[in-house]
């Protein structure tokens, strides 16, 4: 009789970012359908995805609103319509009165390095991203600088379809 391979659990780290690809499946821009899941002490306290404001119409039914941003010295061009999924469940967080203050967050990519400022400001301590952000080094130092932990699983840079 073959010898019956013995089950892996994941670690806490890929389950959580297992759990923070379904969340992305909620988004509702075709750039990179980003998720997020905080978590603290192996407990989700939040999720998050890319999407527009409440109530108002989203990249997959309207179509982007893009705006050329520079980043470091280098000029792309940014859909602005949506709130970004860390973003979405920091306010999540804060609509319910949860406290994300040492928690992890799990996300997509590399915050951008707005929601970096803001992530450092809610006390989260711990970043785990799935990839790069192609603007994400300024976002690198900041965490480094606060002593956020910073964890990147694969090295390599999201990349969008043309618009």
């Amino acid at each position: 009789m073959p010898k019956k391979k013995k089950y892996c659990r994941p670690s806490w780290d890929e389950y959580f970012l297992k759990l923070m690809d379904v969340v992305g499946e909620r988004s509702t821009c075709d750039r990179g359908r980003p998720g997020c899941v905080i978590v603290k002490d192996k407990r989700i306290l939040t999720t998050g995805y890319a999407g527009s404001p409440v109530g108002l119409g989203h990249c997959d039914e309207i179509g982007h609103e893009m705006q050329v941003v520079t980043e470091n010295g280098v000029t792309s061009q940014h859909c602005i319509r949506t709130i970004h999924a860390e973003m979405n469940a920091i306010a999540q967080a804060a609509k319910f009165g949860i406290s994300i203050d040492g928690a992890t967050l799990y996300i997509k990519f590399t915050p951008c390095y707005t929601c970096a400022k803001i992530l450092v400001n809610t006390g989260i301590k711990r970043v785990v991203a799935k990839v790069r952000y192609h603007a994400g080094k300024k976002t690198e130092k900041l965490f480094k600088k606060a002593k956020v932990e910073f964890n990147l699983i694969e090295d390599k840079v999201e990349k969008y379809k043309k618009q």
